[in-house]
Protein backbone atom coordinates (compact mmCIF):
# COMPACT_ATOMS: atom_id res chain seq x y z
CA UNK A 1 0.00 0.00 0.00
CA UNK A 2 1.59 3.08 -0.97
CA UNK A 3 1.91 6.27 0.94
CA UNK A 4 0.81 9.92 -0.45
CA UNK A 5 2.75 12.92 0.28
CA UNK A 6 2.01 15.03 3.26
CA UNK A 7 1.15 18.65 3.19
CA UNK A 8 1.53 20.96 0.17
CA UNK A 9 5.05 21.27 0.73
CA UNK A 10 6.13 17.63 1.01
CA UNK A 11 6.85 16.70 -2.81
CA UNK A 12 9.79 14.84 -3.84
CA UNK A 13 11.02 13.75 -7.29
CA UNK A 14 12.60 10.48 -6.17
CA UNK A 15 11.32 7.73 -7.26
CA UNK A 16 9.35 4.97 -4.95
CA UNK A 17 9.83 1.40 -4.56
CA UNK A 18 6.51 0.52 -4.95
CA UNK A 19 6.85 1.48 -8.63
CA UNK A 20 9.15 -1.65 -9.42
CA UNK A 21 6.84 -4.09 -7.84
CA UNK A 22 3.95 -6.11 -9.27
CA UNK A 23 1.10 -3.45 -9.09
CA UNK A 24 -1.29 -6.73 -8.26
CA UNK A 25 -2.02 -6.27 -4.87
CA UNK A 26 0.36 -3.46 -4.24
CA UNK A 27 -2.34 -1.57 -3.44
CA UNK A 28 -5.86 -2.22 -1.65
CA UNK A 29 -8.93 -0.21 -1.69
CA UNK A 30 -11.47 -0.91 0.89
CA UNK A 31 -14.01 1.15 -0.17
CA UNK A 32 -13.91 3.86 2.28
CA UNK A 33 -13.92 7.61 1.64
CA UNK A 34 -10.45 9.35 2.93
CA UNK A 35 -10.48 11.97 5.40
CA UNK A 36 -10.02 15.65 3.24
CA UNK A 37 -8.67 19.37 3.79
CA UNK A 38 -11.46 20.85 1.83
CA UNK A 39 -13.09 22.44 5.11
CA UNK A 40 -9.18 24.05 5.29
CA UNK A 41 -9.04 25.20 1.97
CA UNK A 42 -12.60 26.63 2.21
CA UNK A 43 -11.58 28.77 5.64
CA UNK A 44 -8.52 30.07 4.02
CA UNK A 45 -10.16 31.05 0.96
CA UNK A 46 -12.87 32.87 3.29
CA UNK A 47 -10.10 34.61 5.08
CA UNK A 48 -9.06 35.99 1.91
CA UNK A 49 -12.00 36.96 0.47
CA UNK A 50 -13.16 38.75 3.83
CA UNK A 51 -9.73 40.64 3.83
CA UNK A 52 -10.09 41.95 0.43
CA UNK A 53 -13.65 42.83 0.86
CA UNK A 54 -12.96 44.52 4.21
CA UNK A 55 -9.93 46.59 2.48
CA UNK A 56 -12.43 47.45 -0.38
CA UNK A 57 -15.11 48.49 1.53
CA UNK A 58 -11.99 51.00 3.34
CA UNK A 59 -10.60 52.10 0.39
CA UNK A 60 -14.44 53.05 -0.96
CA UNK A 61 -15.14 55.14 2.27
CA UNK A 62 -12.14 56.81 2.42
CA UNK A 63 -11.12 57.71 -1.37
CA UNK A 64 -14.81 57.76 -2.71
CA UNK A 65 -14.31 54.99 -5.32
CA UNK A 66 -12.27 51.76 -5.89
CA UNK A 67 -9.73 52.00 -8.14
CA UNK A 68 -6.60 49.65 -9.62
CA UNK A 69 -4.10 50.93 -6.26
CA UNK A 70 -7.10 49.74 -4.13
CA UNK A 71 -7.43 45.94 -5.97
CA UNK A 72 -3.81 45.71 -5.66
CA UNK A 73 -3.88 46.52 -1.97
CA UNK A 74 -7.05 44.19 -1.14
CA UNK A 75 -5.28 41.35 -3.15
CA UNK A 76 -2.12 41.55 -1.30
CA UNK A 77 -3.45 41.92 2.23
CA UNK A 78 -5.50 39.17 1.79
CA UNK A 79 -3.12 37.11 0.65
CA UNK A 80 -0.87 38.02 3.49
CA UNK A 81 -3.91 36.82 5.51
CA UNK A 82 -4.63 33.96 4.27
CA UNK A 83 -0.65 33.34 5.09
CA UNK A 84 -0.88 34.16 8.51
CA UNK A 85 -4.07 31.63 9.71
CA UNK A 86 -4.01 28.21 8.97
CA UNK A 87 -6.42 24.89 10.28
CA UNK A 88 -4.42 22.26 11.15
CA UNK A 89 -6.20 19.00 11.55
CA UNK A 90 -6.50 17.05 14.52
CA UNK A 91 -3.98 13.92 13.24
CA UNK A 92 -1.86 16.52 11.82
CA UNK A 93 1.18 18.74 13.07
CA UNK A 94 2.61 22.34 11.46
CA UNK A 95 6.05 22.79 11.26
CA UNK A 96 6.59 26.14 11.82
CA UNK A 97 9.85 27.85 10.47
CA UNK A 98 10.78 31.35 11.23
CA UNK A 99 13.65 32.73 8.93
CA UNK A 100 14.70 29.07 7.69
CA UNK A 101 14.96 28.13 10.89
CA UNK A 102 13.09 25.88 13.01
CA UNK A 103 10.80 27.08 15.32
CA UNK A 104 7.94 25.41 16.83
CA UNK A 105 5.55 22.96 16.11
CA UNK A 106 1.50 24.07 15.62
CA UNK A 107 -1.36 22.16 15.86
CA UNK A 108 -4.07 21.26 15.82
CA UNK A 109 -6.57 23.61 15.54
CA UNK A 110 -6.07 27.65 14.43
CA UNK A 111 -2.35 28.44 14.11
CA UNK A 112 -1.33 31.74 13.39
CA UNK A 113 1.78 33.05 11.61
CA UNK A 114 3.92 36.13 10.89
CA UNK A 115 3.59 36.97 7.18
CA UNK A 116 6.49 36.94 5.30
CA UNK A 117 8.71 36.01 8.89
CA UNK A 118 7.40 32.76 9.70
CA UNK A 119 6.00 30.05 7.64
CA UNK A 120 5.19 26.35 7.76
CA UNK A 121 6.95 23.85 5.08
CA UNK A 122 4.62 20.78 5.84
CA UNK A 123 1.91 19.40 7.67
CA UNK A 124 2.99 15.51 9.40
CA UNK A 125 0.00 13.32 9.21
CA UNK A 126 0.57 11.68 12.84
CA UNK A 127 -1.88 8.86 11.65
CA UNK A 128 -0.82 4.91 11.45
CA UNK A 129 0.33 4.33 8.04
CA UNK A 130 0.84 1.32 5.60
CA UNK A 131 3.00 0.91 3.32
CA UNK A 132 3.37 -1.96 0.93
CA UNK A 133 7.22 -2.96 0.37
CA UNK A 134 9.02 -6.03 -1.41
CA UNK A 135 11.76 -8.09 -2.47
CA UNK A 136 12.07 -9.50 -6.03
CA UNK A 137 14.58 -12.53 -6.73
CA UNK A 138 16.58 -11.95 -3.69
CA UNK A 139 18.68 -15.09 -3.21
CA UNK A 140 18.56 -16.72 0.15
CA UNK A 141 21.83 -18.57 2.19
CA UNK A 142 21.13 -21.78 0.26
CA UNK A 143 21.02 -19.42 -3.49
CA UNK A 144 17.23 -19.72 -4.15
CA UNK A 145 16.03 -16.76 -5.73
CA UNK A 146 12.28 -15.86 -3.66
CA UNK A 147 9.86 -12.90 -4.02
CA UNK A 148 8.78 -11.64 -0.76
CA UNK A 149 6.33 -9.28 -0.16
CA UNK A 150 5.70 -7.36 3.19
CA UNK A 151 3.59 -4.56 4.75
CA UNK A 152 4.94 -2.17 7.21
CA UNK A 153 3.37 -0.36 9.69
CA UNK A 154 4.20 2.97 10.80
CA UNK A 155 3.82 6.64 12.53
CA UNK A 156 5.20 9.83 13.05
CA UNK A 157 6.12 10.00 16.88
CA UNK A 158 8.68 13.83 16.15
CA UNK A 159 7.38 15.79 13.58
CA UNK A 160 10.36 17.92 13.96
CA UNK A 161 12.91 14.98 13.17
CA UNK A 162 10.61 13.98 10.20
CA UNK A 163 10.87 17.10 8.76
CA UNK A 164 14.34 18.48 9.21
CA UNK A 165 16.36 15.22 9.46
CA UNK A 166 14.88 13.59 6.27
CA UNK A 167 13.59 14.87 3.18
CA UNK A 168 10.73 12.40 2.11
CA UNK A 169 10.28 10.44 4.88
CA UNK A 170 7.39 7.92 3.14
CA UNK A 171 9.64 7.05 0.77
CA UNK A 172 12.41 6.62 3.12
CA UNK A 173 10.26 4.33 4.83
CA UNK A 174 9.82 2.31 1.98
CA UNK A 175 13.24 1.87 0.62
CA UNK A 176 14.15 0.96 4.17
CA UNK A 177 12.24 -1.51 4.78
CA UNK A 178 12.68 -3.12 1.04
CA UNK A 179 16.70 -2.92 1.48
CA UNK A 180 16.22 -4.52 5.57
CA UNK A 181 14.17 -7.21 3.91
CA UNK A 182 16.70 -8.17 1.13
CA UNK A 183 19.52 -8.25 4.32
CA UNK A 184 17.49 -10.34 6.49
CA UNK A 185 15.91 -12.96 3.39
CA UNK A 186 20.26 -13.21 2.20
CA UNK A 187 20.74 -14.40 5.86
CA UNK A 188 18.15 -17.00 5.63
CA UNK A 189 17.75 -20.23 3.91
CA UNK A 190 14.50 -20.86 2.01
CA UNK A 191 13.24 -23.22 4.74
CA UNK A 192 13.83 -20.26 7.43
CA UNK A 193 12.40 -18.35 5.35
CA UNK A 194 9.01 -20.05 4.40
CA UNK A 195 8.52 -21.61 8.42
CA UNK A 196 9.68 -18.57 10.43
CA UNK A 197 7.67 -16.28 9.50
CA UNK A 198 6.88 -14.81 13.10
CA UNK A 199 10.70 -14.93 13.30
CA UNK A 200 11.50 -12.72 9.89
CA UNK A 201 8.32 -10.29 11.11
CA UNK A 202 9.98 -9.46 14.38
CA UNK A 203 13.62 -9.23 13.31
CA UNK A 204 12.61 -6.21 10.72
CA UNK A 205 10.36 -4.89 13.10
CA UNK A 206 13.76 -4.44 15.28
CA UNK A 207 16.00 -3.80 12.38
CA UNK A 208 13.73 -0.86 10.89
CA UNK A 209 13.05 0.61 14.49
CA UNK A 210 16.41 1.50 15.00
CA UNK A 211 17.46 2.49 11.36
CA UNK A 212 13.93 4.93 11.63
CA UNK A 213 13.89 6.19 15.30
CA UNK A 214 16.62 9.21 13.88
CA UNK A 215 14.06 10.59 11.74
CA UNK A 216 11.29 10.78 14.52
CA UNK A 217 9.37 7.31 13.28
CA UNK A 218 7.99 4.71 15.21
CA UNK A 219 7.49 1.38 13.33
CA UNK A 220 4.22 -0.60 15.02
CA UNK A 221 4.33 -3.91 13.02
CA UNK A 222 5.93 -5.72 9.87
CA UNK A 223 4.16 -8.53 8.15
CA UNK A 224 5.11 -10.84 5.76
CA UNK A 225 2.24 -10.94 3.35
CA UNK A 226 3.59 -13.54 0.68
CA UNK A 227 6.68 -15.90 -0.30
CA UNK A 228 7.00 -16.90 -3.95
CA UNK A 229 9.01 -19.48 -5.12
CA UNK A 230 10.08 -19.88 -8.62
CA UNK A 231 7.70 -22.08 -10.60
CA UNK A 232 10.84 -24.44 -11.66
CA UNK A 233 11.70 -25.14 -8.34
CA UNK A 234 8.32 -25.98 -7.08
CA UNK A 235 8.06 -29.83 -8.45
CA UNK A 236 11.70 -30.27 -7.00
CA UNK A 237 10.80 -28.60 -3.68
CA UNK A 238 7.33 -31.09 -3.71
CA UNK A 239 9.59 -33.97 -4.13
CA UNK A 240 11.80 -33.30 -1.18
CA UNK A 241 9.20 -32.67 0.64
CA UNK A 242 7.50 -36.17 -0.29
CA UNK A 243 10.90 -37.96 0.10
CA UNK A 244 11.46 -36.71 3.52
CA UNK A 245 7.91 -37.48 4.73
CA UNK A 246 8.35 -40.75 3.46
CA UNK A 247 11.32 -41.16 5.49
CA UNK A 248 9.91 -39.93 8.74
CA UNK A 249 7.42 -42.52 8.16
CA UNK A 250 9.70 -44.82 7.99
CA UNK A 251 11.73 -44.16 10.90
CA UNK A 252 9.13 -44.19 13.17
CA UNK A 253 7.53 -47.60 11.86
CA UNK A 254 10.97 -48.57 12.61
CA UNK A 255 11.02 -47.08 15.69
CA UNK A 256 7.79 -48.88 16.76
CA UNK A 257 8.44 -52.47 15.46
CA UNK A 258 11.80 -52.03 17.84
CA UNK A 259 9.29 -51.16 20.54
CA UNK A 260 7.18 -53.95 20.38
CA UNK A 261 10.49 -56.96 19.28
CA UNK A 262 11.28 -55.37 23.07
CA UNK A 263 8.23 -56.11 24.82
CA UNK A 264 7.79 -59.29 22.92
CA UNK A 265 11.17 -60.35 24.16
CA UNK A 266 10.22 -59.25 27.61
CA UNK A 267 7.12 -61.45 27.81
CA UNK A 268 8.73 -64.49 26.55
CA UNK A 269 11.18 -64.40 29.50
CA UNK A 270 8.23 -64.02 31.91
CA UNK A 271 6.22 -66.68 30.01
CA UNK A 272 9.38 -68.68 30.45
CA UNK A 273 9.41 -71.61 32.25
CA UNK A 274 5.93 -71.19 33.07
CA UNK A 275 4.16 -73.83 30.54
CA UNK A 276 0.36 -73.26 32.52
CA UNK A 277 0.61 -69.31 31.98
CA UNK A 278 1.95 -70.05 28.45
CA UNK A 279 -1.27 -71.75 27.68
CA UNK A 280 -3.87 -69.09 29.39
CA UNK A 281 -1.73 -67.35 27.08
CA UNK A 282 -2.70 -69.11 23.57
CA UNK A 283 -6.44 -69.23 25.06
CA UNK A 284 -6.48 -65.64 25.53
CA UNK A 285 -5.18 -65.08 21.98
CA UNK A 286 -7.32 -67.76 20.38
CA UNK A 287 -10.28 -66.00 22.02
CA UNK A 288 -9.32 -63.08 20.90
CA UNK A 289 -9.23 -63.84 17.49
CA UNK A 290 -12.84 -65.55 17.33
CA UNK A 291 -13.97 -62.73 19.42
CA UNK A 292 -12.73 -60.31 16.01
CA UNK A 293 -13.39 -62.57 12.98
CA UNK A 294 -16.63 -64.29 14.29
CA UNK A 295 -15.96 -67.68 13.43
CA UNK A 296 -15.49 -71.22 15.21
CA UNK A 297 -12.65 -72.42 16.77
CA UNK A 298 -12.07 -76.00 17.08
CA UNK A 299 -9.91 -77.62 19.85
CA UNK A 300 -8.86 -81.06 19.81
CA UNK A 301 -10.41 -83.45 22.30
CA UNK A 302 -8.31 -86.20 24.67
CA UNK A 303 -8.50 -88.78 22.68
CA UNK A 304 -6.17 -87.06 19.77
CA UNK A 305 -4.30 -86.11 22.02
CA UNK A 306 -3.22 -89.83 22.43
CA UNK A 307 -2.01 -89.81 19.24
CA UNK A 308 0.52 -86.98 20.01
CA UNK A 309 1.70 -87.90 24.05
CA UNK A 310 4.46 -90.61 23.33
CA UNK A 311 3.53 -92.07 27.07
CA UNK A 312 -0.12 -92.95 26.25
CA UNK A 313 0.74 -94.04 22.57
CA UNK A 314 2.56 -96.89 24.26
CA UNK A 315 0.12 -97.28 26.66
CA UNK A 316 -2.62 -97.88 24.30
CA UNK A 317 -0.26 -100.15 22.00
CA UNK A 318 0.28 -102.90 25.42
CA UNK A 319 -3.48 -102.80 25.82
CA UNK A 320 -4.09 -103.47 22.38
CA UNK A 321 -1.34 -106.36 22.28
CA UNK A 322 -2.44 -107.95 25.78
CA UNK A 323 -6.19 -108.58 24.44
Amino acid sequence: MTRKKHGADASSSSPSPQGRMPQTGARLETGRRRTSRNGAVAFTIIVFAAVCALVLACAQLLAGGIGLAALVIAVVVGAMAASSVHIVMEWERAVVMRFGRFNRVAGPGIVFTWPVIEFYTVRIDQRVAATYFGAEETLTSDLVPVNVDAVVFWMVFSPKKAAVEVEDYASAVAWMAQAMLRKAIGRASLAEVACRRDQLDAELKDELEAKLDGWGIDVIDVEVRDIVVPRELQPAMAAGAIAARERDARMTLAEAEADISDMLKDASANYEGDPEAMRLRTMHLAYESVKQSGGTLVIPSAFSEGFTDPDAADAVTKAVKSA
